[in-house]
């Protein structure tokens, strides 16, 4: 009987990084077996149920047959209703066919990344910015090349140092806004100058919809070369239901539709007709959780100030607050391992998102006003102890 021999796994599958949102979460878990209450401030999901209207769509629909794959940039109903509504929120006209549907943005911007970056290529990212961004690129061969952003400006990119950036090898720009982790939001005006670049532009606004403050603006109003993720998960609260899209400039979008028929084929059928109902029937409901979230929110930042967290960056869209513990730790991911298992509250460790955010932790408060109270005493009663 012969041994086994050993499995070698590629360089590319060893040196992606752990999510370390995940990594709290499932550390929490396992206390919860334990008979630990845990609060769960840690994951950026929301804790409404997803609309009754959206529900009884994919039910009607499984039960009707819709169980089979779709066209590859996805059903022609729901494009049509996203072009309507990028129609009828930014006056901007997208073509159903510069649309790709797919089982949640994550897999499409492995796709994109595929296409825009040989080997050696360069992405810009901002510093901090969302954790599994530089995983997707270095996965298809590219570097990402980071911007270091600060908390007056939002920790967004500013045209002028991203300018300074650009070298033949840069193939893009990722922009976030609203942004995780630190729940800021382009302005129109900056959002035309990052337009102006002479690089393309990739646009995540998965967070659109939950913009408390100002105007929320896509960047298609200022660039038709731009390339936009988008989906349900956020504003609609269909995390599980894995529905995403990605608005592609016409010249781009034959590559990464091919990339998607032999990678993904197809988002669920139902789940695409559940969509269109969340675009077409869900407005209210999706305000009335945007109202709440901004409640929250209003509430999360004093009480975080009053046990010594600094909040730099006053969050206007998502659901996050960044705050910073420097004075307390520099290191943001032993910090949230104590208070996890000190106080059973589980937080994101700033070093997730970067180096940028190192000695930061992010709070999400996407959880009920008790929840957010009791893990505030919590963790206020704890460090006071410390």
């Amino acid at each position: 009987m012969t041994g086994k021999s050993a499995i070698h796994l590629a360089k590319r599958a060893t040196e992606v990084t752990p999510f370390l949102a995940m990594e709290i979460m499932e550390r929490a878990k396992q206390l919860e077996t334990q008979g630990r209450e845990i609060i769960y401030l840690c994951l950026g999901e929301p804790d409404f149920p997803t609309p009754e209207p959206i529900v009884n769509t994919a039910r009607k629909a499984m039960l009707a047959g819709e169980t089979r794959y779709t066209h590859s940039l996805g059903r022609i109903e729901l494009r049509e209703a996203l072009s309507d509504h990028y129609q009828q929120r930014y006056g901007v006209t997208v073509d159903p066919e510069q649309i790709i549907v797919s089982s949640g943005t994550s897999p499409l911007m492995l796709l994109l990344f595929a296409a825009l970056c040989n080997p050696g290529d360069e992405v810009i990212l901002t510093d901090p910015g969302y954790a599994c961004y530089p995983n997707f690129i270095r996965f298809v061969g590219g570097q990402p090349r980071f911007l270091k952003t600060r908390p007056e400006q939002g920790f967004q990119p500013q045209a002028e140092e991203v300018k300074i950036l650009i070298n033949e090898r840069t193939r893009a720009l990722l922009i976030n806004s609203p942004a995780n982790p630190a729940g800021s939001v382009l302005s129109g005006e900056e959002l035309e100058k990052l337009a102006g670049l002479p690089i393309p532009l990739v646009s995540d606004e998965i967070y659109h919809g939950l913009t408390y403050e100002g105007d929320e603006r896509s960047i298609l109003e200022f660039t038709q070369e731009a390339f936009v993720l988008g989906g349900f998960s956020k504003a609609y609260a269909m995390t599980g239901w894995r529905l995403g899209y990605l608005i592609a400039p016409q010249s781009a979008v034959r590559a990464l539709q091919t990339f998607h028929q032999n990678v993904l084929i197809s988002a669920n059928s139902f789940v695409q007709l559940a969509g269109v109902t969340a675009l077409r029937e869900c407005g209210s409901y999706v305000a009335e959780m945007r109202a709440e979230y901004n409640r929250r929110r209003r509430h999360l930042i004093p009480r975080l100030e009053q046990i010594g967290l600094k909040v730099h960056t006053r969050p206007v869209g998502a659901f996050y607050v960044l705050a910073d513990a420097r004075h307390i730790s520099n290191d943001s991911l032993a910090l949230a391992r104590e208070i996890l298992e000190a106080t059973g509250v589980a937080v994101t460790p700033g070093i997730d998102f970067g180096q940028g955010a190192e000695g930061f932790l992010r709070f999400s408060y996407a959880n009920s006003m008790d929840n957010l109270d009791k893990a505030v005493k919590r963790i206020g009663e704890y460090l006071q102890g410390r």
